[in-house]
Parts: structure tokens; sequence; C-alpha cells
């Protein structure tokens, strides 16, 4: 095991040429980011999930309570043994030629028993008070880490001069403000990639699975690395979409479509300015040419260089659907459907037509935003289902 811990972290590989790792050890003048430091994110991952919990029972449902949102779920299909054992141990969406068997088998019309299975399916979607309170718990944790980043941030000079952020490396002292900020971050991405399976299912769930993992692998080695000033600023960045986000996603929930449209206009606006314009611009024209131009070639800055693409891909994908979900807001005013992915995976519409005819709706997919993502996010009026 030691073995292969020492080729996993092989100073050539993760540090700039003559830096090594007893370079970044803390000593009585200076602390430095230290491996074991990141071991607090897990049990501090578990107290946000707990804290959470607390929340959404407490203060997030009496405000939904109060707000008059939505407490009930959709309505639930009425028992029946035969229908039931096929839709949880065969299918959830039978064929045609099983919808006649089970017509003549019960003696029902097919019409019903696609009805049935509608409805059955639409039982197993949330309600929109547990979508508010979880939209409610993210808004609150991204409204406070955001402020509290930026509060950090302005002190410091990297952010207005992002060649700071390589200035002096390795020896760029940890400051208590940045550890904190840093470990809350992972903890709360952390938390994230666990809760995400009890969530409200996304459309996007591999997405935003993916948009977690790369994150978390983000803040983990830039961390151990001490390339933590830049990470700063992705952190805070990246915030600062979701927060809108998740502001117009409760408007939604509260049937104040108006209010939903104008924040889901909003977040449209930062998440392409903040995404397509300011990440690329700041961000990895700061990690692709300043970085190389202070510190030289080594093999771990194109790793987080990969890494940081992949999160752009993934922006300009989000964009993508956003752009298309804000077209349709200007054009029929309103939202039709969710920027990126609010949708739950088993949701179905309640519909009062055959499959085959009914009408096509819009495409949706998340995220942070995630958001945060990036958690989509945004149910529209005429349908349901971020980061």
């Amino acid at each position: 095991m030691a073995g292969i811990l020492a080729w996993f972290w092989n100073e050539r590989f993760w540090l700039p040429h003559n830096v090594t790792w007893a370079d970044l050890q803390s000593t009585e003048e200076a602390a430095f980011p230290q491996a074991e430091d990141l071991y607090l994110a897990f049990p501090l991952a578990f107290c946000i999930f707990m804290i959470r919990l607390l929340f959404e029972r407490f203060i997030a449902k009496p405000c939904a309570l109060g707000l008059k949102v939505q407490a009930n779920g959709p309505q639930k299909a009425q028992p029946n043994a035969i229908l039931e054992k096929v839709f949880t141990a065969i299918t959830k969406h039978p064929d045609e030629k099983r919808l006649e068997g089970l017509s003549k088998q019960l003696d029902w019309d097919v019409r019903s028993i696609q009805r049935w299975f509608r409805q059955r399916r639409n039982q197993e979607k949330p309600s929109t008070l547990r979508k508010f309170c979880e939209s409610m718990w993210r808004f609150t944790f991204y409204l406070y880490i955001f402020t509290y980043g930026v509060r950090f941030l302005k002190k410091t000079p990297w952010l207005w001069n992002t060649r700071q952020c390589w200035s002096g490396y390795p020896y760029q002292p940890l400051m208590p403000d940045l550890h904190y900020y840093y470990i809350v971050e992972l903890s709360f991405y952390w938390s994230l990639m666990f809760s995400q399976f009890i969530d409200v299912k996304r459309k996007d769930f591999g997405i935003m699975f993916t948009h977690h993992i790369v994150t978390v692998t983000l803040i983990t080695f830039s961390y151990v690395t001490n390339l933590t000033r830049v990470g700063t600023l992705i952190l805070c960045l990246h915030d600062a979409a979701d927060i809108v986000l998740e502001a117009a996603k409760m408007a939604n929930y509260c049937k104040c479509q108006k209010l939903s449209d104008l924040l889901f206009l909003t977040f449209a606006v930062v998440f392409i300015v903040s995404r397509l314009g300011i990440y690329p611009l700041w961000i990895l024209n700061t990690t692709l040419f300043e970085l190389y131009e202070a510190l030289g070639n080594f093999p771990a800055l194109w790793v987080f260089n990969v890494l940081l693409m992949v999160l752009q891909i993934l922006h300009c994908f989000w964009s993508y659907l956003i752009i298309k979900a804000a077209y349709k807001a200007i054009s029929k005013g309103k939202v039709a459907k969710d920027a990126r992915s609010d949708v739950e995976s088993s949701s179905d519409e309640e519909e009062t037509v055959p499959r085959s005819k009914a009408p096509h709706s819009a495409v949706a997919t998340n995220g942070t935003s995630g958001a945060n993502g990036t958690n989509g996010y945004l149910t529209g009026a005429t349908s349901s289902e971020e980061h």
C-alpha cells in the first residue's frame, strides 16, 4: 500500500519542477494545505446533510405551507393486485400486446388500463412541497457560501489580478478563511454526491453525477497541491447562478409564474455570462496560459485543465438548453419547461388524449446546478423538473 501511495503521489507528476511535498509541509511560521485536512469533509458532509433534514422539516416546510405550496402528491391509482404486480415486477410501460392481455383478464378497456398505469407512475413523483423544500435548502446554502466567498475574495489580490494565483507558489500560506471555504464547499459536494440518490430524481442524473465527481476531484487535488487561490475563484463563480436558479424554482412551485419567468431569464443571463464568458476568459486563461508561464509544464497541470474543460463542455450543453427555454419564455410569454432538468425521471403527464396523439413538449434536462450545479430546474405552467 505504501508503494502504491508513493507511486500515486509522485512529486514529478503533481508538482512543478524543483518543488517537493516537503515544500508544502506546515511549519511554525506558516501553515500549508495538508492532505489529512480533507478527512474533515466526511463528518462535515454528514453534519451538512443532517442540518439539511432539520432545515427542510422545521424551516422550509412551514414556509412552503405558508406560501400555499401544494402538499399533496398526484392522484393515486385505484388498488388492483394484478396491475400492481405487473407494474412492480414486469414493466411500468406495458406495450400494446400486454395491454390487450390485461384488458381481457380484468374485463377493462385498454384506455382505462393505460390511465391506471399513468396514475401509478405519477404516484411515484415527489410532491411540489418536497421539491420546494429541497430548492429552499439549496438556495439558502448557495446564498450563504457565495456571500462568504465574495467577502473573502474581495480582500485578496488574486481576485483583481489572476497572476497573483501563482505568485510565490508553492509558498502561499493557508489562510483560515480559505481553509474553511474549501472544506465547507468540498463537504457540501460530498453530501450532494450521496443525497442525489434519495433526492428528487432528475433526467440528467448521470450528467450531474459526472459534474459532482469532477468538482470533488478538482477541489481535492487543488487543495493538496496548494492551487487553492484559483480554486476559490472557480467555486465562487459557480455558486452565483445557482442562487437565482433555486429562487426561480421556488417561485414556480409557489405558482408565481411572472416572478418565476423573470428569475429564470435572470438566471439564464447570469449563467451564460459567468460560464461562457467569465469562466473561459478569466479562469481558463489563467490555468492554461498564466499558470504555464509562471510554473512551467508538469503533468498534473494537464489533468487539472482537462477537468476544467470537462466543466466547460457541461456549461455549453446546459447553456444550449437554457437558451432554448429562454427563447420560448420570451416568444410565448412563459417558461414552457425546465431549463436544466427539474423533471423527475419517473414523471408522466396526466394525458387526456392517447399517447400517440399527445402534443410534443419541450425537451428539458439539467444542474448545479449545479449547477452546482451545474444542479434544470424550472417546471413550467404546462408541465412538470438542477445543482
